[in-house]
């Protein structure tokens, strides 16, 4: 059954999530909104689109929609998607979830209360190499993890193609760190502490570009979160994540350019892992663009109830606490338990 949806946002991200979903079967963007009606009809026009708004609850009444898809910014997350869930559509945001845990909760509870569902475009766990190391540990390839290192840290001029990110109050650990948690909470279950320390090293933002994160797992594992759009190395290779887990029975380690290594008394066995490559893709977010498609077909199998998908509000939640636990740690210096 073919599902209508409109795209509320036609921002940076917008033309990559909508060739995200032009890669699977038996599903249609028929509106898209935007404040500033000329961009609206520029990205109707563009991208073939038949209806244009630049006003949400117009688009409501008038489309016949399944869902919505919500790129705009963090601020509008919740009062849209709540617009949306009280008019019986379903509703996906992009992360950040909400810019308060107390706004997620209650976006949570209004897509209970409505009976609809409601999900965050969380794309990351979705990257082909995280998914192979998470295949591996599943297995048990390298016995119980004891300990796991998480790197996402390069110099990548990101305030250039969204220079709205210099003037958040809170930026890296809301912006990648959403991500990298949610890929943690994947890898490793749920955290019972965590500790957080942030750098502000770009004096020309009015947020934090780094930070450093230890967190205990319910697991007994260890994990520590590196962080940053400041470090200029020269292995940095963005947007790539890399990652090493040490076992009780090997190690596991995800390198540049996707290779995954796994370390026994035996020897090295090495695999790599690339993602799909797009036609629409931009070379320099190829491995987040490729992830847009596998995560959009698990959310279109929800909707269709067809399975849960990973990524449902009441999942994300839980990534959004770390996120707001990691700025509590940070503020009060001290370890803060998860839950607590």
């Amino acid at each position: 059954m073919q599902k209508r949806f409109a795209i509320l946002g036609t921002g940076f991200w917008a033309p990559y999530q909508l060739a995200g979903w032009r890669e699977l079967d038996g599903v249609e963007c028929i509106a898209v909104y935007n404040r500033t009606k000329t961009r609206a009809e520029a990205f109707a026009a563009r991208f073939g689109i038949p209806a244009v708004y630049d006003n949400p609850e117009a688009l409501l009444e008038r489309e016949s929609l399944d869902f919505v898809d919500i790129i705009t910014d963090v601020d509008t997350h919740r009062p849209f998607s709540e617009l949306a869930l009280a008019r019986g559509v379903d509703a996906i945001c992009q992360k950040p979830m909400a810019p308060t845990l107390a706004d997620a909760e209650a976006m949570v509870a209004a897509a209970r209360a409505a009976g609809r569902k409601l999900y965050i475009h969380e794309n990351w766990r979705w990257q082909s190499q995280i998914r192979a190391a998470g295949r591996f540990l599943a297995a048990g390839r390298i016995g119980k993890p004891w300990r796991a290192r998480v790197v996402y840290s390069n110099s990548f001029p990101v305030f250039d193609n969204q220079p709205f990110l210099k003037e958040l109050d809170r930026f890296i650990l809301m912006d990648v760190g959403t991500h990298i948690f949610d890929a943690v909470r994947f890898l490793f279950g749920e955290a019972r502490t965590l500790y957080c320390h942030t750098h502000q090293v770009n004096k020309g933002i009015r947020g934090e570009d780094a930070a450093t994160v230890m967190l205990e797992m319910v697991s007994g594992t260890t994990v520590s979160v590196e962080l940053s759009y400041a470090s200029r190395l020269e292995g940095e290779a963005f947007p790539q994540t890399f990652l090493c887990v040490e076992g009780e029975d090997a190690s596991l380690e995800l390198t540049r350019d996707y290779w995954i290594r796994i370390t026994t008394s035996e020897g090295t066995w090495a695999n790599r892992y690339p993602p799909r490559w797009y036609e629409w893709a931009d070379s320099r977010y190829d491995v987040v663009h490729a992830s847009i498609v596998d995560c959009n077909a698990n959310l279109l199998a929800g909707m269709r109830g067809e399975g849960d998908a990973e990524t449902s509000a009441e999942d994300n939640l839980e990534t959004l606490r770390l996120v707001s636990l990691a700025y509590d740690s940070a503020e009060q210096g001290q370890v803060v338990a998860v839950g607590a």
